[in-house]
Formats: structure tokens, sequence, C-alpha cells
């Protein structure tokens, strides 16, 4: 028996729908004697319309060099037919995965947790943080721990942000936003597109921006929830990826909304990291196709 991650391959592909797509994939992957375990596909409209496949095979023997040569046959035998962006992902290297927080600790915790029981397919990094408070927490798991002051002002921003970029160079296939309560720069966003995930404490688009749980107090709204979205710069706009809500009363306070939202965000930023980490999410403009399972 084979381990399940070993020579197992993602194709990723999104491209104008037109008849022949999936049977130019799978002939061409029947062809290559790759076996597919897994295959998801979404088209917006028959007519006209964008398609989207996610597939998952298993290639015996397939390593990083063949892989290679595997991506120009895909090239050649079936993308020139096509108007395709795609990608193939070897799931036997884990992504690396770099997380940003400040004080706030539930979020990153339940990251560092699932991570150190194998859930997520993933090695995490490093965790960088603009306060030293959670070093020793961090640090408990093995996992590296930096500190990053930021300045109140725009330089002292950017050479923050410098900072960070010479720590993650290499080492951050995605970053995870944890309860980061910085503003990230967009020079810094457009070098990371589509990579940068963030919890908002709120069920965007409701409540923009900053201390959303008081304003949803003060609006006496029945509903709060959170919403995981990959970052762009134009502040809670990204791309949704997960949300979830819990209803609330007049009876909770704000404290109390702050508790039970913290619950929401950390189960629905994990949700979002994981489906990130194992290809499932597909970037459509402002709007993701997720093949959940």
């Amino acid at each position: 028996m084979t381990n399940s991650k070993e020579s197992t391959v993602r194709l990723l592909i999104t491209c104008p729908d037109q008849p022949g797509i999936v049977a130019a994939v799978s002939g061409f992957l029947h062809r290559k004697n790759a076996n597919i375990i897994h295959s998801d596909q979404h088209s917006t409209d028959p007519e006209g319309g964008r398609f989207f496949m996610r597939n998952e095979f298993y290639l015996p023997g397939l390593d990083m060099a063949g892989l290679e040569g595997l991506r120009r046959e895909f090239t050649d035998e079936v993308t020139n037919g096509f108007v395709m962006d795609w990608s193939l992902n070897p799931v036997w290297v884990p992504k690396k995965m770099v997380v940003l927080c400040s004080k706030v600790d539930h979020a990153l915790m339940e990251l560092l947790w699932r991570s150190k029981r194998g859930d997520l397919e993933t090695e995490v990094s490093m965790v960088i943080s603009n306060h030293p408070d959670l070093r020793a927490d961090v640090e408990h798991f093995g996992v590296p721990f930096h500190h990053v002051p930021v300045g109140p002002s725009l330089r002292d921003k950017v050479h923050a942000e410098d900072r960070m970029f010479e720590l993650m160079e290499g080492n951050s296939d995605l970053i995870v936003l944890a309860r980061y309560m910085q503003i990230l720069t967009s020079d810094f966003v457009s070098r990371f597109p589509n990579r940068i995930i963030n919890i908002h404490h709120s069920f965007l688009p409701a409540f923009v921006g900053a201390d959303p749980y008081r304003r949803a107090y003060e609006r006496g709204v029945k509903l709060i929830g959170a919403t995981a979205h990959y970052v762009t710069a134009q502040l809670d706009e990204g791309p949704i990826i997960e949300q979830d809500v819990i209803r609330v009363t007049h009876s909770h306070t704000v404290d109390d909304l702050k508790r039970l939202g913290g619950d929401i965000e950390r189960h629905v930023l994990a949700r979002a990291v994981k489906w990130h980490l194992e290809d499932r999410v597909i970037v459509d403009g402002n709007k993701t196709i997720v093949f959940r399972r």
C-alpha cells in the first residue's frame, strides 16, 4: 500500500466553458497511466460561461523531476486547445504557512493545534507578531516566533513590512492573518496575490473595518458571524472563502458577542486555510469556487 500523498498531484483548471475539456484532461491522464482519485467540476453557464475543475490523481513513481516533465506535456497536449489557467501541485510537498497575529490568540492557537495534529497539510514556518505577548505560546509548539513592531506612521509600517518580507522569503506559500490588527499596504499585498487569508470578525459585507462587534451590538443585530477571505488592496473586500453565523439576543453584551464570535472565527478560519492548502479554492474575479468534500 502506498502513502496517500506519495506521487499524488492536484490539477486546478479555469477556462471558458466548451465541449471536450473533461475528455481532454481525462484522456491525457489515462495516457500517462494516472489514476484519478477525486474529480470536481463546475460551470457558471454551459453556453459562454466559465469552467472550473479540480482533479486529484496518483501517478506511480512520480517525483519532482517527473512533475516538471508532466507540466510540459500537459501544456503541449492539452492547454493549446483551450484558453486555460491551470496548475499542477504536488501533494507530497506541504505548503509553507506564515501566521501573522497581534495579542488575541484564539485563531492562532487553533491553527497551531490543527497543524500539530496533522489536520492541516502545511509546515508552519513561523509566526510574526507586532507584539511579543504570544511568544511562549507559539514556541511551545516548536514554531519560530518573530516580534516585528509596527509604529504609527506609514514609514514605520513600510519598514516593518520590509522586515517581515525578509523573514518570510522562501518560507511563505500562504500567509494567514489570525487577528493581525494591522492593515497591510497594497505593495505588500501585491506580492502575494490570493495567498493571504484574513479572518474578519463580522459576516461581511456587514460591519467592514474596525470594532465590528461593538457596532453590531449598537445596531441590535440578531446574528453575528465571521468571514475568511483573501486579502486585496481594498479593506475587507477580497474574495470570500468561508463564513458562519450564530444567533444572539438583546441580553448579550459586547463582551458576550466577542466571546461567541471568537469561537466562530477560529473554526471559519481553520476551514478556509484547510481548503486553500488542499487546493480546493479557485478565485474567479472577486468570488471563489470552493470544492468541498
